[in-house]
């Protein structure tokens, strides 16, 4: 179900500055990106992204990590799980992740963010900013996620404790050609972590080494 945000502000515009993104870059050394990574809830997203901001640190790479529980504990505490809140949470964490990208910052933005659209929606975002954006998923089979357990929250859903959670009562819509598409079932987080500064470099984002 697509909603649409209304504009409640008026006579508001976009202001730009003198110091233009590629200024940024050049004071930073790299470019902007937006990494965002999906995937069922225990499938490692979170896992990825602190070993990837560890490896772009050692790099003098600047990144910030954007994870669902920090912002559900902040700037989106008043947001549940409805399908209507979820696809708020998303529109939300994908703004502030293109405002990151276009501060030059690479940001690894993880969510489970279950439903195509919603995701579509993120990087259409950033193809208006002209910003890079670079879909990660996660792809662990269900019964590994589900084994896995970190939280708990498997064995509540299936208790009925938890209603409307991703994978055991709601679908999660797997992308359909991410730019890079990670099987934990048969790769290590080092490997995970070397495609992802290696892609990185490719496109141009960070120097190579």
């Amino acid at each position: 179900m697509t909603t649409t945000v209304e504009q409640k502000a008026t006579n508001v515009h976009w202001h730009e500055g003198d110091v233009i993104r590629e200024n940024r870059a050049s004071i930073l050394g790299h470019k902007g990106v937006t990494l965002w990574f999906t995937g069922l809830s225990g499938s490692g997203k979170s896992t990825v992204a602190v070993a990837v901001e560890k490896a772009l640190a050692a790099r003098g790479v600047l990144s910030y990590r954007l994870d669902g529980d920090n912002i559900r504990l902040g700037i989106n505490s008043n947001l549940g799980f409805s399908a209507e809140d979820r696809q708020e949470n998303i529109r939300r964490v994908g703004e502030i992740s293109k405002l990151f990208a276009d501060t030059g910052i690479v940001v690894l933005s993880s969510f489970i963010s279950p439903y195509r659209e919603d995701r579509e929606t993120v990087r259409k975002m950033h193809e208006a900013g002209d910003l890079p954006y670079m879909e990660v998923f996660v792809d662990c089979p269900l019964k590994e996620a589900e084994a896995r357990d970190p939280k708990g929250l498997y064995k509540k859903a299936r208790a009925g404790e938890i209603k409307g959670f991703t994978g055991i009562d709601d679908p999660y819509e797997a992308p359909v050609s991410p730019e890079l598409h990670l099987n934990t079932a048969e790769m290590t987080l080092e490997e995970e972590v070397a495609v992802i500064i290696a892609t990185l470099q490719e496109r141009g984002v960070i120097a190579k080494d």
